[in-house]
């Protein structure tokens, strides 16, 4: 259904991920009348769910765990069941040309760099203690934070090449980056809103617990199915105009419509895609700038049963080599008991160096980086896909904003500020789980919260 020339509505949420549909539908509870208008052909953003051999696979977010109490609490209520994730066994990494085994969050190192982690983990969890996760621009640290990168902080602080290697693979499966690319003051406020290294990083008790045997994506198709025909798809905005009267003007192909209030539910650089008539004062222009988004890619082999199951392997797995360095056993069997099939890894791949390879390319460097941990077997799937969300056509990039040195001091202030009716979404503007489904929910429900204060002011 296109919409039609001249339609009023009471809001238009822009964006039909997590946070533009939770807003949509908290702003629908309501009572107010609302259109979501969604760019690409179908809901979920970067939650995207296909099928491996059978079986639904995540090409997006995937894992949820304790705190992340909004999305746990929608998925419940929308009838979305949860299943742990695998992780009996014994863990891998690839360190330094050798495969090894360990059992905890932490590989099994040299006495030496365990305590060198240990020693840069106590110091990072100090800081964060003098950082404010909803105004780190104010916080007595943030222009020192803010002045370096991830990595120059590391080497200020004297850490070793392992825990610099270590925090390398933290960052580019966190933010799509390296960490010479990501501001400490981003850095620490982003853990600190997750509630910590350990809570960020654990499977058991941390934000990989738990997936959804269906995909994560079954939870935005149900929001939309209950809006129903205020769900419009293949809609992208490209204009968004403030008229005299206080009401706004949304413009995409299928026509225009008048709201007396926007939510714009996409990440911050994403903003830069519309017109704003007139525009967006220059803080907010520099912000959209200056708020880059990561790229992060993923590739999936579907095996005749989980064999490494049998060897004893939980399937999770680190690599100090490329382009796959971090795996996860997502099989639809996640009991353990017997050989069930299929087996499916899931492989966080670096997108620099993969992306621009041809799709048969990247199926053989991908299979070449499971088999360096689980062995030949791995070269031989039934099934293979992959990812990569920087060579989207719309909206390009992933898994979250990687916030480079010097952005949150001048530009953070902006980054949720309402603007003449137009209130901003999405889990990069979250102060709790930033950069996750909960985050992206809670954004939504604050970002409802911001415009139903606007609609219910007197005219």
């Amino acid at each position: 259904m296109d919409a039609g020339a001249g339609e009023v509505v009471d809001v238009v949420v822009v964006g039909a991920g997590f946070a533009g549909l939770t807003a949509a539908r908290e702003l629908s509870r309501l009572g107010h009348d609302v259109l979501v208008l969604e760019g690409r052909d179908r809901v979920g953003g970067r939650s995207y769910t296909a099928m491996l051999a059978g079986a639904p696979v995540d090409l997006g977010a995937t894992f949820v765990g304790p705190t992340q109490d909004a999305v746990l609490a929608l998925a419940a209520e929308l009838g979305c069941d949860s299943v742990p994730t695998y992780g009996r066994g014994k863990n891998l990494i690839r360190w330094r040309g050798k495969v090894r085994s360990y059992r905890s969050t932490i590989p099994r190192l040299s006495i030496l760099e365990l305590l060198d982690v240990s020693r840069i983990q106590w110091r990072f969890d100090r800081i964060s203690r003098r950082v404010s996760v909803a105004e780190p621009w104010a916080s007595p640290v943030a222009d020192e934070l803010d002045r370096v990168s991830l990595e120059q902080w590391l080497r200020s602080v004297h850490a070793g090449a392992s825990t610099r290697d270590l925090m390398a693979i933290m960052s580019r499966v966190t933010w799509g980056a390296e960490p010479d690319a990501v501001s400490m003051l981003h850095a620490v406020r982003y853990v600190k809103a997750a509630g910590g290294l350990n809570r960020m990083l654990d499977v058991e008790g941390g934000a990989q617990q738990d997936r959804y045997p269906g995909g994560t994506q079954q939870i935005a198709i149900r929001m939309a199915d209950a809006l129903g025909e205020r769900v419009r798809l293949d809609a992208p905005v490209g204009r968004i105009a403030r008229n005299p009267d206080a009401t706004l003007t949304v413009s995409c192909p299928g026509g225009e419509i008048t709201a007396r209030a926007v939510v714009v539910a996409v990440p911050p650089a994403h903003r830069g895609g519309i017109e704003f008539d007139p525009p967006l004062p220059p803080e907010h222009a520099a912000l959209i700038r200056n708020w880059p988004q990561g790229n992060l890619s993923k590739a999936y082999a579907a095996y005749e049963t989980p064999f490494w199951r049998a060897d004893g392997y939980s399937g999770e797995a680190l690599s100090d080599e490329g382009p796959v360095f971090i795996t996860f056993d997502v099989s639809p069997d996640v009991s353990g008991d017997g050989d069930a099939g299929p087996g499916i890894l899931l492989g966080f791949t670096d997108a620099r160096s993969f992306d621009p390879l041809p799709p048969a390319d990247r199926r053989e460097v991908a299979l070449a980086g499971f088999a360096s941990l689980f062995g030949p077997p791995a070269t031989r799937p039934v099934d293979y896909l992959d990812h990569c969300w920087s060579a989207e056509d719309f909206a390009p990039g992933g898994p979250t904003a990687a916030v480079p040195p010097g952005a949150w001091t001048a530009h953070g202030p902006w980054l949720r500020r309402a603007c003449g009716g137009i209130f901003w979404a999405g889990t990069e503007t979250a102060d709790v789980w930033t950069g996750f489904l909960d985050g992206a929910v809670r954004s939504g429900l604050r970002a409802a919260a911001e415009a139903h204060q606007e609609l219910a002011r007197p005219s």
